[in-house]
């Protein structure tokens, strides 16, 4: 499984769920096979780390995405991951629109696909610590509920 977290900079939203779905997909016996990444659909952090308050809230919950680096979204992700998951709205319209008709994943709101709740993640980037603290806690339910749905699904194929 190839999982793709977008969100708009790929400095928040995105890497923090890529480290957390990291973390919850070990938990769950998944890291054989799995690939996971992050991306934005705006190229104005390229090459940068995360935030410093996404770096600071996920290693107050034993996660380091310090190392990680922002980059665009390219076409070839579209064909390089099963599942690209938008964190807002807005995103999964940016999304459709960039793959127009040449995408083989599945996209989809993050939350949505994960929970089932049609609700964004909301951007911390203006707030504060206690935004970056919310935006985690969505994260982290919807990382572990999307474990748990990968790990059904990969011990229904494999029986």
């Amino acid at each position: 499984m190839r999982v793709l977290f977008v969100c708009l900079g790929n400095i928040c939203r995105s890497p923090l769920a890529e480290g957390v779905f990291r973390a919850e997909a070990a938990r769950a016996g998944l890291s054989e096979g799995l690939r996971v990444d992050s991306a934005g659909t705006g190229n104005w952090h390229a090459g940068e780390a995360p935030d410093a308050r996404a770096v600071a809230v996920a290693a107050r919950h034993g996660i380091d995405i310090s190392s990680q680096r922002a980059r665009q979204i390219s076409r070839g992700d579209f064909h390089a991951f099963d599942l690209i998951l938008g964190m807002d709205h807005r995103n999964v319209q940016d999304l459709t629109r960039i793959a127009a008709f040449d995408n083989k994943a599945t996209i989809d709101l993050f939350l949505g696909h994960a929970t089932g709740e049609t609700r964004d993640v909301a951007d911390p980037y203006y707030g504060n610590e206690a935004d970056f603290e919310a935006a985690y806690r969505d994260i982290k339910a919807g990382a572990t509920a999307l474990a748990a749905v990968l790990a059904g699904k990969t011990s229904r194929d494999s029986g």
